[in-house]
Parts: C-alpha cells; sequence; structure tokens
C-alpha cells in the first residue's frame, strides 16, 4: 500500500501563510493524481485542490482559488499545498489524498489512499 503523512499545519492569524506538506512512502504508482481536502468540524470533507501526476493540470475550490497553490516533486515523492492569505473560515483538518485510477474527481470517494491529517486553525 502506499501510505501518505501530511505536515506543516499549525495555529496561525488571519492574512498568514503555510505550507502543507505530503510525503507519500510504500509502493510508487508509475501515475497518480493528488488532491488536498479538507474538513473542519460537523461538515462533511470538500475538495480543495488537486493535481495531476506531471503537474500540468491542477484544479481549485472556488473558496480557495488565488491563494492556495498546489503542487509536487515526484522525485521526493511529496506533494505540497501552498496557503497564502489565510482566512478564519480555512480552519480545518486538511488531508492529502492519491487516486491511482478513474477520471478526474473533486469528491473524496474517488481518491484511493490518504494520510492521516494535519490541524490549520486560522484565528483572527
Amino acid at each position: 500500500q502506499v501510505q501518505l503523512v501530511e505536515s506543516g499545519g499549525g495555529l496561525v492569524q488571519t492574512g498568514s501563510s503555510l505550507r502543507l506538506s505530503c510525503a507519500a512512502s510504500g509502493r510508487t504508482f508509475g501515475s497518480y493524481a493528488m488532491g488536498w481536502f479538507r474538513q473542519a468540524p460537523g461538515k462533511e470533507r470538500e475538495f480543495v485542490a488537486r493535481i495531476s501526476w506531471s503537474g500540468g493540470s491542477t484544479d481549485y475550490a472556488d473558496s480557495v482559488k488565488g491563494r492556495f497553490t498546489i503542487s509536487r516533486d515526484n522525485a521526493k515523492n511529496t506533494g505540497y499545498l501552498q496557503m497564502n492569505s489565510l482566512k478564519l473560515e480555512d480552519t480545518a483538518v486538511y488531508y492529502c489524498a492519491a487516486q491511482v485510477y478513474g477520471r478526474v474527481s473533486y469528491d473524496p470517494k474517488g481518491y484511493h489512499y490518504w494520510g492521516q491529517g494535519t490541524q490549520v486553525t486560522v484565528s483572527s
């Protein structure tokens, strides 16, 4: 199996930045997309961003477009989510996930491997 481990979360003030990392280990697939999702208390897990294997295709939720940037370094088996201009509503547990087959998906059910999550808390 593939294991994903997120890191980089923390407590920050509105307007500040964080960079989340997602380190993959275990079996390496020839091609897989990576996604970031987040889940706030009492809410469903929601799509944040995704990136294709090559990095040539990215998608963002409207709520983060222009503020967040997803990237990956396949040589390091690591994905990243750069979060700028953080808002209170960005507070959530952030999860990275890998999609090893299937069409482009913005739904958690489309992803096959998940990290344990990292907490991002934004305060005023």
